[in-house]
C-alpha cells in the first residue's frame, strides 16, 4: 500500500460526494472527512480536476438497472452479485494528474495529466468485455478531490489545446459505449447509421465516431438542436418530438434508401419505428439491418414482432461499455485532435445536487456534457465553463 509521491506531502482527508444509499438527490451528502486512498502497488493517485456526469450516474443511484422484475430497485450487477455498496463516491469520467504512485509504478509518471478508462474489467483481455463494471459504481470515482486507479488505465493525454474539463467531456463511458455500438454492428464507411438520443453524451460521441470511420450519421433529437448537431457532424436532424410518417421523412433524407444500422438509446415504443427504417426495401440493401441497443430513456420495454426481427434478419446487439482496445483506440484519437469536446457547463462539486436537477430538466435542451469539478479546483478548472444564470 506503500507509495511514491510529490515532494509536498499529501493531505489525510478529502471533500468528496458520498452517495449513501439508493434513492433521490438526498442521498449524496458533501463530506469533506473522506479519507484519502493509498494507491495499490500497481496503482496510481489522481488528484481529479473535473469529472464528467453521466445519466449511470442517476440510474444507479435510483436503482434502475432492473433485469428480472420491471419495479426492482437494483443496482448494475451483470458479474452476479451487487457491487454498488455505501457508502460509494460516483463519478466516472475522471481527469486529473498523478500525485503519487504505486510500488511497482514509474515514478516519472508523477505530474502527468490523464483521462482514466471507466472499466472494472474482470481480466487482462484486450478485446471482450463479459461483465462490465465501472468506478464510481463498483470502487470509488471521481466526485471527489482524489481517487486511485490503475496505473494502466490512466492514458496521458497532454494536449494542450484541452482543458481538464473539456477533456473530461470525452469521457470513456460515453465515447466507448458509442464505438463499442459501431463496432458491434461492424458499421463501416459510405452506411448509413440513424443515431437516436443524438444529443447526450453517447448521442454526439456516435456523430463523430461515424464520421472517423467515414459514415454518416443521421440524427434523431429535439429540433432547436438540429443546427448543433450538424455542426458536429450530422447529414440531417430528424425531430423525436414526431414521429408521425418517420419512416417516409426518413427516406426523404436518404434519397429513398434504408438505415444500413440504427443506433439505439431510445427503446420503448420507439424501437419499433427505427427497424421500419431499415427493412422498407431489402432489396436496396447490400448488408443485413443492424441494431445496436445501450439505452432506454423512452422506455424500458418495446413490444416488437418476432416475425419482423427473423424474417427480415434483424441483427440486434446490446452493448454495455466497451474494451480495452477501443479505449486505446479512441485515446488515440483524441490525442490526434480527430474527437472534439461537447462540454455545456461545469458544476462545482459541493452544488452536485443542482447539477443532478438540471441535468434531468431536458427542457433546457442543452447540448453536451456537464461537468464537475472539486471546490479546490474551480477557479482553474470549472469557473471558465460555470453557467451565467440558473432560471430558478
Amino acid at each position: 500500500m506503500s507509495a511514491v509521491s510529490q515532494s509536498d506531502p499529501l493531505p489525510k482527508t478529502m471533500a468528496a460526494m458520498v452517495l449513501t444509499g439508493h434513492g433521490g438527490i438526498d442521498k449524496l451528502v458533501y463530506r469533506d472527512d473522506v479519507p484519502i486512498p493509498s494507491p495499490d502497488s500497481n496503482d496510481v493517485l489522481v488528484k481529479v480536476t473535473a469529472t464528467a456526469k453521466n445519466n449511470t450516474d442517476r440510474k444507479a443511484r435510483e436503482g434502475l438497472y432492473p433485469t428480472d422484475e420491471q419495479e426492482d430497485v437494483t443496482s448494475f450487477q451483470i458479474g452476479g452479485s451487487p457491487t454498488l455498496t455505501f457508502p460509494r463516491i460516483q463519478g466516472a469520467d475522471v481527469v486529473g494528474r498523478i500525485v503519487a504512485v504505486g510500488n511497482d509504478v514509474d515514478a516519472g509518471r508523477i505530474g502527468e495529466r490523464g483521462l482514466l478508462d471507466f472499466n472494472l474489467y474482470a481480466d487482462k483481455r484486450p478485446d471482450i468485455n463479459l461483465t462490465p463494471d465501472y468506478y464510481g459504481h463498483g470502487a470509488d470515482g471521481g466526485f471527489a478531490e482524489y481517487v486511485a486507479v490503475p496505473a494502466d488505465q490512466f492514458h496521458k493525454v497532454d494536449n494542450p489545446e484541452l482543458a481538464d474539463a473539456e477533456l473530461a467531456a470525452m469521457g470513456m463511458c460515453s465515447y466507448q459505449t458509442a464505438l463499442h455500438m459501431l463496432n458491434a454492428a461492424g458499421v463501416t464507411a459510405g452506411e448509413r447509421v440513424l443515431v437516436t438520443g443524438a444529443s447526450g453524451g453517447v448521442g454526439t460521441a456516435l456523430i463523430q465516431l461515424c464520421r472517423i470511420l467515414g459514415a454518416v450519421p443521421y440524427a434523431l433529437s429535439q429540433r432547436d438542436k438540429a443546427d448543433a448537431l450538424r455542426a458536429l457532424g450530422a447529414e440531417a436532424v430528424l425531430d423525436r418530438g414526431d414521429m408521425s410518417d418517420f419512416t417516409d421523412r426518413v427516406r426523404a433524407l436518404t434519397g429513398d434508401r434504408p438505415i444500413d444500422a440504427v443506433m439505439d438509446l431510445a427503446g420503448g415504443e420507439m424501437t419499433d419505428h427505427f427497424i421500419d427504417t431499415m427493412i422498407f426495401d431489402m432489396h436496396a440493401r447490400d448488408t443485413y439491418p443492424r441494431l445496436s441497443i445501450a439505452g432506454a430513456s423512452a422506455g424500458n420495454v418495446s413490444e416488437i414482432m418476432w416475425t419482423r426481427i427473423y424474417l427480415y434478419q434483424v441483427q440486434l446487439f446490446g452493448v454495455s461499455h466497451g474494451t480495452r482496445q477501443e479505449a486505446e483506440q479512441l485515446v488515440a484519437w483524441i490525442r490526434e485532435g480527430q474527437l472534439k469536446p461537447v462540454l455545456h457547463a461545469a458544476f462545482r462539486l459541493s452544488d452536485l445536487h443542482t447539477a443532478e436537477r438540471y441535468f434531468v430538466e431536458r427542457s433546457r435542451n442543452y447540448l453536451g456534457k456537464i461537468v464537475i469539478v472539486p471546490d479546490s479546483q474551480w477557479q482553474m478548472h470549472g469557473a471558465p465553463y460555470a453557467l451565467e444564470e440558473l432560471d430558478g
